[in-house]
């Protein structure tokens, strides 16, 4: 069973000033596109309600949130590391990758970093990484609404070239639809070739 914000102790946050930047990414699973990263430092004096894990929220109030937090928050990066790059890297380190460029491109830059999950991206800055974050933290919740804004957007971009395949559908994951889609019209350019749906069609050509 998976364990929910409720499961986990307090969130305790090792540092006290105003620029701590939530960092999460979207778009791990999917077998098309970029991992894209978002990193948000939230200004403490102008709080945004409703910040929670942006696929528990529909796309109507994710939009709007995306709004606020790029109107209010002290400063926000989105980056991502290309289909290419994760097929080089692997999808591990390609996320990590997304996501110091995100922090990197912050403008204050952050002080300290709370990162969505188990593991810290690699970055030089101090921080912790913290299962469910964002469902547990503010900036990380924000961080994971701009990600997944910017990702959907992308996909509904590519569902425009490519209507065959449903991309602004299922954004990308491997559903009954996206793999009957590839295996109909076999992989674009923008597919992970590392990923077995991919490669088992790659294979047949």
């Amino acid at each position: 069973m998976a364990l929910k914000p409720s499961d986990f102790p307090p969130l305790v946050v090792e540092y006290t000033g105003d620029f701590l930047a939530g960092v999460d990414e979207v778009g791990r699973g999917p077998l098309v596109g970029s991992v894209v990263a978002a990193a948000v430092i939230l200004d403490p004096r102008a709080p945004i309600d409703g910040l929670t894990d942006s696929k528990k929220l529909t796309a109507r109030r994710r939009e709007a949130l995306d709004v606020q937090i790029r109107e209010h928050a002290l400063a926000f990066a989105v980056a991502e590391a290309s289909a290419e790059e994760v097929d080089s890297l692997n999808i591990y380190h390609a996320t990590h990758l997304a996501m110091r460029r995100a922090v990197d491109a912050l403008a204050p830059q952050a002080e300290y970093l709370l990162v969505d999950g188990n593991r810290l991206p690699g970055h030089a800055l101090p921080g912790q990484a913290v299962v469910k974050g964002d469902a547990r933290h503010p900036a990380i919740a924000a961080a994971s609404i701009l990600a997944k804004v910017v990702r959907d957007a992308q996909m509904v971009a590519l569902d425009l070239r490519y209507p065959e395949y449903g991309f602004a559908r299922h954004k990308g994951y491997p559903t009954k639809e996206h793999l009957a889609a590839l295996q109909a019209h076999g992989p674009l350019v923008e597919h992970r070739k590392s990923f077995a749906p991919v490669q088992r069609q790659l294979a047949l050509l």
